[in-house]
Protein backbone atom coordinates (compact mmCIF):
# COMPACT_ATOMS: atom_id res chain seq x y z
CA UNK A 1 0.00 0.00 0.00
CA UNK A 2 1.41 3.33 -1.45
CA UNK A 3 2.33 5.78 1.67
CA UNK A 4 0.14 9.16 2.00
CA UNK A 5 3.67 10.83 1.47
CA UNK A 6 4.56 9.75 -1.94
CA UNK A 7 7.42 7.72 -1.34
CA UNK A 8 10.08 9.68 -3.78
CA UNK A 9 12.61 10.08 -1.06
CA UNK A 10 14.64 7.45 1.32
CA UNK A 11 13.98 9.75 4.33
CA UNK A 12 16.29 8.97 7.40
CA UNK A 13 14.40 7.73 10.52
CA UNK A 14 14.62 11.08 11.99
CA UNK A 15 11.76 13.09 13.13
CA UNK A 16 12.62 17.10 14.09
CA UNK A 17 9.89 19.25 16.01
CA UNK A 18 12.43 22.30 16.49
CA UNK A 19 15.11 24.04 15.13
CA UNK A 20 17.66 27.17 16.98
CA UNK A 21 20.85 28.07 15.17
CA UNK A 22 22.66 24.94 14.29
CA UNK A 23 20.93 22.72 16.13
CA UNK A 24 17.73 20.77 15.66
CA UNK A 25 15.61 18.60 18.30
CA UNK A 26 13.58 15.76 18.09
CA UNK A 27 10.17 15.07 20.14
CA UNK A 28 12.22 13.31 22.46
CA UNK A 29 14.74 16.28 23.45
CA UNK A 30 17.84 14.65 21.25
CA UNK A 31 19.56 17.13 19.91
CA UNK A 32 21.47 16.97 16.25
CA UNK A 33 23.90 19.47 15.06
CA UNK A 34 22.92 20.08 11.39
CA UNK A 35 25.67 20.34 9.37
CA UNK A 36 23.37 20.20 5.66
CA UNK A 37 21.45 23.28 6.79
CA UNK A 38 18.21 21.64 4.62
CA UNK A 39 20.82 21.68 2.03
CA UNK A 40 22.55 25.00 2.02
CA UNK A 41 19.05 26.41 2.09
CA UNK A 42 18.99 27.56 6.18
CA UNK A 43 21.49 30.23 5.42
CA UNK A 44 21.23 31.95 8.99
CA UNK A 45 20.46 28.63 11.44
CA UNK A 46 17.28 27.75 12.78
CA UNK A 47 14.48 29.93 13.87
CA UNK A 48 16.86 33.29 13.34
CA UNK A 49 15.50 36.02 15.09
CA UNK A 50 15.68 38.51 12.36
CA UNK A 51 14.19 36.26 9.84
CA UNK A 52 11.10 35.74 12.01
CA UNK A 53 10.81 39.38 13.05
CA UNK A 54 10.48 40.10 8.81
CA UNK A 55 7.87 37.06 8.13
CA UNK A 56 5.94 37.86 11.24
CA UNK A 57 5.78 41.66 10.39
CA UNK A 58 4.56 41.23 6.62
CA UNK A 59 2.40 38.15 7.65
CA UNK A 60 0.13 40.46 9.88
CA UNK A 61 -0.20 43.10 6.96
CA UNK A 62 -0.42 41.16 3.78
CA UNK A 63 0.57 37.29 2.19
CA UNK A 64 -0.68 37.18 -1.34
CA UNK A 65 -1.37 39.51 -4.41
CA UNK A 66 -0.11 38.07 -7.13
CA UNK A 67 1.88 39.49 -9.98
CA UNK A 68 -1.35 41.39 -11.79
CA UNK A 69 -0.54 44.16 -8.82
CA UNK A 70 2.72 46.24 -7.76
CA UNK A 71 4.18 44.60 -4.80
CA UNK A 72 6.26 46.80 -2.20
CA UNK A 73 8.49 44.16 -1.11
CA UNK A 74 9.14 42.48 -3.97
CA UNK A 75 10.79 45.57 -5.61
CA UNK A 76 12.76 46.50 -2.54
CA UNK A 77 14.48 42.58 -2.53
CA UNK A 78 14.64 43.13 -6.88
CA UNK A 79 16.33 46.44 -5.92
CA UNK A 80 19.21 45.12 -3.85
CA UNK A 81 19.89 42.07 -5.67
CA UNK A 82 20.59 44.29 -8.66
CA UNK A 83 22.35 46.69 -6.22
CA UNK A 84 24.60 44.05 -5.55
CA UNK A 85 25.26 42.09 -8.70
CA UNK A 86 25.88 42.18 -12.17
CA UNK A 87 22.48 41.85 -13.14
CA UNK A 88 20.41 44.62 -14.26
CA UNK A 89 16.73 42.85 -13.73
CA UNK A 90 15.16 40.15 -11.56
CA UNK A 91 12.60 37.94 -11.80
CA UNK A 92 11.62 35.94 -8.92
CA UNK A 93 10.26 32.34 -8.30
CA UNK A 94 9.48 29.51 -5.54
CA UNK A 95 12.34 27.26 -6.28
CA UNK A 96 15.70 26.71 -8.07
CA UNK A 97 13.98 24.53 -10.01
CA UNK A 98 11.51 26.92 -11.61
CA UNK A 99 14.38 29.29 -12.07
CA UNK A 100 16.07 27.01 -13.79
CA UNK A 101 12.71 27.00 -16.49
CA UNK A 102 12.61 30.64 -16.66
CA UNK A 103 16.58 30.93 -17.61
CA UNK A 104 16.16 28.42 -20.52
CA UNK A 105 13.29 30.24 -21.72
CA UNK A 106 15.27 33.38 -21.67
CA UNK A 107 18.32 31.79 -23.54
CA UNK A 108 16.22 30.31 -26.07
CA UNK A 109 13.76 33.74 -26.60
CA UNK A 110 16.89 36.36 -26.52
CA UNK A 111 18.05 34.67 -29.48
CA UNK A 112 14.56 34.04 -31.13
CA UNK A 113 14.24 38.08 -30.84
CA UNK A 114 17.61 38.41 -32.42
CA UNK A 115 16.41 36.83 -35.89
CA UNK A 116 18.82 33.52 -34.95
CA UNK A 117 16.15 31.20 -34.01
CA UNK A 118 18.39 28.51 -34.41
CA UNK A 119 20.45 28.73 -31.83
CA UNK A 120 18.50 26.77 -29.17
CA UNK A 121 21.53 24.56 -27.70
CA UNK A 122 22.13 24.52 -24.38
CA UNK A 123 25.76 23.16 -23.30
CA UNK A 124 25.77 21.33 -20.15
CA UNK A 125 28.31 19.42 -18.05
CA UNK A 126 28.38 15.67 -16.47
CA UNK A 127 27.63 15.67 -12.81
CA UNK A 128 25.34 18.75 -13.32
CA UNK A 129 22.07 19.57 -11.18
CA UNK A 130 19.46 21.73 -12.88
CA UNK A 131 16.65 20.89 -10.40
CA UNK A 132 13.86 17.88 -11.37
CA UNK A 133 11.58 19.76 -13.60
CA UNK A 134 11.46 18.71 -17.66
CA UNK A 135 14.23 21.28 -18.50
CA UNK A 136 16.19 20.42 -15.33
CA UNK A 137 16.73 16.52 -16.09
CA UNK A 138 16.97 17.06 -19.47
CA UNK A 139 19.82 19.79 -18.61
CA UNK A 140 21.81 16.93 -15.96
CA UNK A 141 21.39 14.41 -18.71
CA UNK A 142 22.41 11.92 -16.23
CA UNK A 143 20.63 8.65 -16.67
CA UNK A 144 19.95 9.05 -12.65
CA UNK A 145 17.56 12.16 -13.47
CA UNK A 146 16.08 10.65 -16.71
CA UNK A 147 15.55 7.35 -16.78
CA UNK A 148 11.88 6.68 -17.53
CA UNK A 149 10.77 10.06 -18.22
CA UNK A 150 11.02 10.16 -21.95
CA UNK A 151 10.97 11.87 -24.14
CA UNK A 152 13.36 14.35 -22.76
CA UNK A 153 13.42 18.17 -23.97
CA UNK A 154 15.62 18.76 -26.73
CA UNK A 155 18.02 20.97 -27.29
CA UNK A 156 20.88 20.06 -24.61
CA UNK A 157 24.38 19.48 -25.79
CA UNK A 158 26.41 17.45 -22.76
CA UNK A 159 29.50 17.53 -22.09
CA UNK A 160 32.15 15.99 -19.66
CA UNK A 161 33.24 17.93 -16.59
CA UNK A 162 36.51 19.54 -17.45
CA UNK A 163 36.83 18.21 -21.09
CA UNK A 164 37.90 21.72 -22.41
CA UNK A 165 38.80 20.29 -25.97
CA UNK A 166 35.42 19.34 -26.60
CA UNK A 167 33.82 22.43 -25.09
CA UNK A 168 35.85 24.76 -27.31
CA UNK A 169 34.25 22.35 -30.34
CA UNK A 170 31.00 22.42 -29.13
CA UNK A 171 31.12 26.27 -28.65
CA UNK A 172 31.99 26.86 -32.29
CA UNK A 173 28.77 25.47 -33.33
CA UNK A 174 26.35 27.91 -35.51
CA UNK A 175 23.11 26.63 -33.41
CA UNK A 176 24.90 26.60 -29.88
CA UNK A 177 22.99 29.80 -27.86
CA UNK A 178 24.33 29.69 -24.00
CA UNK A 179 26.52 27.20 -22.07
CA UNK A 180 25.11 26.68 -18.20
CA UNK A 181 27.19 25.36 -15.67
CA UNK A 182 27.25 25.28 -11.44
CA UNK A 183 30.54 27.65 -10.38
CA UNK A 184 30.71 24.80 -7.96
CA UNK A 185 28.52 21.45 -8.30
CA UNK A 186 26.69 20.37 -5.55
CA UNK A 187 24.73 17.34 -5.92
CA UNK A 188 27.62 16.34 -8.61
CA UNK A 189 30.04 16.02 -5.13
CA UNK A 190 31.40 19.73 -4.77
CA UNK A 191 33.56 20.25 -7.51
CA UNK A 192 34.60 23.87 -8.09
CA UNK A 193 35.16 24.75 -11.56
CA UNK A 194 38.58 26.61 -11.65
CA UNK A 195 38.68 30.31 -11.57
CA UNK A 196 40.91 30.35 -14.54
CA UNK A 197 38.62 27.75 -16.83
CA UNK A 198 35.39 30.27 -15.66
CA UNK A 199 37.45 33.38 -17.05
CA UNK A 200 38.37 31.65 -20.09
CA UNK A 201 34.81 30.26 -20.90
CA UNK A 202 33.67 33.85 -20.21
CA UNK A 203 36.20 34.57 -22.67
CA UNK A 204 35.22 32.27 -25.04
CA UNK A 205 31.45 33.22 -24.69
CA UNK A 206 31.93 37.13 -25.36
CA UNK A 207 34.21 35.81 -28.78
CA UNK A 208 30.89 33.60 -29.98
CA UNK A 209 28.08 35.63 -28.31
CA UNK A 210 27.03 32.56 -26.69
CA UNK A 211 24.74 33.37 -23.49
CA UNK A 212 26.55 32.50 -20.08
CA UNK A 213 24.09 31.26 -17.38
CA UNK A 214 25.34 30.61 -14.20
CA UNK A 215 23.27 28.31 -11.63
CA UNK A 216 24.27 29.59 -7.90
CA UNK A 217 20.80 27.97 -6.97
CA UNK A 218 23.68 25.65 -3.87
CA UNK A 219 26.82 27.97 -4.00
CA UNK A 220 25.29 31.41 -4.06
CA UNK A 221 24.46 33.94 -1.28
CA UNK A 222 27.48 33.57 0.61
CA UNK A 223 28.07 30.19 0.82
CA UNK A 224 31.38 30.49 -0.97
CA UNK A 225 32.78 33.71 1.28
CA UNK A 226 31.43 36.38 -1.72
CA UNK A 227 27.80 36.96 -2.43
CA UNK A 228 28.32 34.79 -5.53
CA UNK A 229 30.59 32.45 -5.94
CA UNK A 230 31.67 33.62 -9.45
CA UNK A 231 32.86 36.79 -8.17
CA UNK A 232 36.12 34.73 -7.11
CA UNK A 233 36.83 34.30 -10.61
CA UNK A 234 36.10 38.47 -11.33
CA UNK A 235 33.63 37.60 -14.30
CA UNK A 236 29.74 38.14 -14.72
CA UNK A 237 27.75 36.03 -16.02
CA UNK A 238 24.41 37.09 -18.19
CA UNK A 239 21.74 34.94 -16.80
CA UNK A 240 21.89 33.44 -13.00
CA UNK A 241 19.67 31.03 -11.05
CA UNK A 242 19.44 31.90 -7.67
CA UNK A 243 17.54 29.94 -4.88
CA UNK A 244 17.72 27.85 -1.68
CA UNK A 245 19.67 30.29 0.60
CA UNK A 246 18.28 33.89 -0.71
CA UNK A 247 14.97 33.04 1.28
CA UNK A 248 16.89 31.44 4.19
CA UNK A 249 14.38 28.48 4.68
CA UNK A 250 11.50 30.20 3.56
CA UNK A 251 11.07 29.09 -0.69
CA UNK A 252 11.98 31.50 -2.20
CA UNK A 253 13.87 31.98 -6.19
CA UNK A 254 15.25 33.96 -8.74
CA UNK A 255 16.38 34.71 -11.98
CA UNK A 256 19.04 37.28 -12.35
CA UNK A 257 20.24 38.99 -15.98
CA UNK A 258 21.74 41.67 -17.87
CA UNK A 259 19.37 44.29 -19.67
CA UNK A 260 20.41 42.85 -22.79
CA UNK A 261 20.15 38.80 -21.81
CA UNK A 262 16.95 39.81 -20.50
CA UNK A 263 15.44 42.01 -23.53
CA UNK A 264 13.44 38.97 -24.81
CA UNK A 265 11.16 38.50 -21.58
CA UNK A 266 8.14 41.19 -22.16
CA UNK A 267 4.64 40.92 -21.04
CA UNK A 268 3.17 37.88 -21.18
CA UNK A 269 6.39 35.81 -22.13
CA UNK A 270 6.44 34.44 -18.60
CA UNK A 271 4.40 34.21 -15.03
CA UNK A 272 4.16 32.82 -12.04
CA UNK A 273 1.18 33.27 -9.32
CA UNK A 274 3.25 32.55 -5.93
CA UNK A 275 6.51 33.90 -7.69
CA UNK A 276 7.78 37.48 -5.47
CA UNK A 277 5.05 37.34 -3.11
CA UNK A 278 5.13 39.34 -0.16
CA UNK A 279 5.54 37.40 2.55
CA UNK A 280 8.79 35.37 1.04
CA UNK A 281 10.29 38.97 -0.69
CA UNK A 282 9.97 39.86 3.22
CA UNK A 283 11.86 37.45 4.37
CA UNK A 284 14.67 37.47 1.50
CA UNK A 285 15.09 41.14 1.71
CA UNK A 286 16.33 40.23 5.82
CA UNK A 287 18.53 37.81 4.26
CA UNK A 288 20.24 39.87 2.02
CA UNK A 289 20.29 42.83 4.34
CA UNK A 290 22.66 40.18 6.72
CA UNK A 291 24.40 38.27 3.72
CA UNK A 292 25.43 41.40 1.76
CA UNK A 293 27.30 42.45 4.45
CA UNK A 294 31.13 42.75 4.07
CA UNK A 295 31.57 42.43 7.98
CA UNK A 296 29.30 39.53 7.13
CA UNK A 297 31.14 37.83 4.74
CA UNK A 298 34.23 38.00 6.35
CA UNK A 299 33.26 35.91 8.87
CA UNK A 300 31.54 33.37 6.71
CA UNK A 301 35.61 33.62 5.37
CA UNK A 302 37.31 33.45 8.78
CA UNK A 303 34.76 30.53 9.35
CA UNK A 304 35.29 28.86 6.51
CA UNK A 305 39.29 28.68 7.06
CA UNK A 306 38.87 27.53 10.67
CA UNK A 307 36.53 24.67 9.23
CA UNK A 308 38.86 23.64 6.96
CA UNK A 309 41.69 22.95 8.66
CA UNK A 310 39.90 20.84 11.34
CA UNK A 311 38.14 19.16 8.36
CA UNK A 312 41.90 18.78 7.15
CA UNK A 313 43.14 17.58 10.13
CA UNK A 314 40.07 14.90 10.20
CA UNK A 315 41.33 13.55 6.98
CA UNK A 316 44.55 13.29 7.97
CA UNK A 317 43.60 11.37 11.39
CA UNK A 318 41.54 8.73 8.89
CA UNK A 319 43.39 7.88 5.85
CA UNK A 320 41.08 4.90 5.88
CA UNK A 321 37.74 6.80 5.90
CA UNK A 322 38.69 9.75 3.93
CA UNK A 323 40.44 10.70 0.78
CA UNK A 324 40.56 14.51 0.84
CA UNK A 325 38.83 18.11 1.48
CA UNK A 326 37.48 19.82 -1.11
CA UNK A 327 35.14 23.07 -2.00
CA UNK A 328 34.64 26.50 -1.46
CA UNK A 329 33.70 28.73 1.55
CA UNK A 330 31.17 27.07 4.03
CA UNK A 331 30.31 24.61 0.79
CA UNK A 332 33.08 21.93 1.42
CA UNK A 333 32.93 18.07 0.77
CA UNK A 334 34.73 15.20 2.25
CA UNK A 335 35.84 12.99 -0.47
CA UNK A 336 35.45 9.53 1.58
CA UNK A 337 37.32 6.01 0.85
CA UNK A 338 34.39 4.20 2.78
CA UNK A 339 31.03 4.60 1.64
CA UNK A 340 29.40 8.33 2.35
CA UNK A 341 26.59 6.60 3.15
CA UNK A 342 27.94 4.50 5.45
CA UNK A 343 29.77 7.74 6.93
CA UNK A 344 26.41 9.45 6.80
CA UNK A 345 24.52 6.83 9.30
CA UNK A 346 27.68 6.96 11.17
CA UNK A 347 27.40 10.81 11.84
CA UNK A 348 24.14 10.05 13.14
CA UNK A 349 24.98 8.08 15.80
CA UNK A 350 26.81 10.60 17.03
CA UNK A 351 24.23 13.41 16.19
CA UNK A 352 25.50 15.31 13.82
CA UNK A 353 24.19 15.80 10.20
CA UNK A 354 25.67 16.05 6.72
CA UNK A 355 24.61 15.55 2.92
CA UNK A 356 25.13 12.52 0.36
CA UNK A 357 26.39 13.49 -2.80
CA UNK A 358 28.14 11.82 -6.10
CA UNK A 359 31.50 10.79 -6.42
CA UNK A 360 31.14 9.42 -2.68
CA UNK A 361 31.66 12.55 -0.72
CA UNK A 362 29.50 14.33 1.96
CA UNK A 363 28.78 17.87 1.84
CA UNK A 364 29.54 19.98 5.08
CA UNK A 365 26.96 22.82 4.04
CA UNK A 366 26.71 24.32 7.72
CA UNK A 367 24.81 27.44 8.61
CA UNK A 368 26.87 30.59 7.28
CA UNK A 369 26.79 32.07 10.93
CA UNK A 370 27.62 28.81 12.46
CA UNK A 371 29.71 29.77 16.13
CA UNK A 372 32.99 28.41 16.51
CA UNK A 373 32.48 26.30 19.04
CA UNK A 374 29.85 24.50 16.75
CA UNK A 375 32.22 24.31 14.31
CA UNK A 376 34.87 22.49 17.02
CA UNK A 377 31.82 20.23 18.15
CA UNK A 378 30.61 19.29 14.78
CA UNK A 379 34.41 17.66 13.47
CA UNK A 380 35.01 16.04 17.32
CA UNK A 381 31.18 14.03 16.07
CA UNK A 382 32.70 13.65 12.88
CA UNK A 383 36.08 12.50 14.48
CA UNK A 384 33.53 9.90 16.91
CA UNK A 385 31.91 8.80 13.85
CA UNK A 386 34.57 8.12 11.37
CA UNK A 387 36.49 6.20 14.24
CA UNK A 388 33.25 4.05 14.46
CA UNK A 389 33.19 3.56 10.92
CA UNK A 390 36.80 2.96 10.46
CA UNK A 391 36.60 0.23 13.45
CA UNK A 392 34.09 -1.46 11.06
CA UNK A 393 35.96 -1.56 8.22
CA UNK A 394 38.80 -2.68 10.09
CA UNK A 395 37.23 -5.74 12.35
CA UNK A 396 40.68 -7.20 12.70
CA UNK A 397 41.04 -4.34 15.53
CA UNK A 398 38.95 -2.74 17.96
CA UNK A 399 38.22 0.74 18.14
CA UNK A 400 41.00 1.61 20.36
CA UNK A 401 43.04 0.24 17.21
CA UNK A 402 44.48 -2.02 18.54
CA UNK A 403 45.17 -5.76 18.06
CA UNK A 404 42.75 -8.17 19.79
CA UNK A 405 44.51 -10.11 22.57
CA UNK A 406 46.19 -13.31 21.57
CA UNK A 407 46.93 -12.06 18.22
Amino acid sequence: MIPSVLPTYNRAPLSFVKGEGSWLTEADGSRYLDLGAGIAVNALGHANPALIAALTEQAGKLWHLSNLYQIPEQQALADAMVEHSFADTAFFTNSGTEACELAVKMARKYWYDKGQPERVKIITFSGAFHGRSSAGIAAAGSEKMTKGFGPLLPGFVHLEFGDHEALFAAMKDPEVGAVLLEPVQGEGGIRPVPDQCLKGLRDLCDETGVLMILDEVQCGMGRTGKLFAHEWAGIAPDIMMVAKGIGGGFPLGAVLATEEAAGGMTAGTHGSTYGGNPLACAVGLAVMNTVAAPAFLDEVNRKAGLLRQRLEGLVAAHPDVFEAVRGSGLMLGLKCKAPSSDMVKAGYAEHVLTVAAADNVIRILPALNIPDADIAEAVDRLDRAAQTLGAALRPETNLKGEAPKGQ
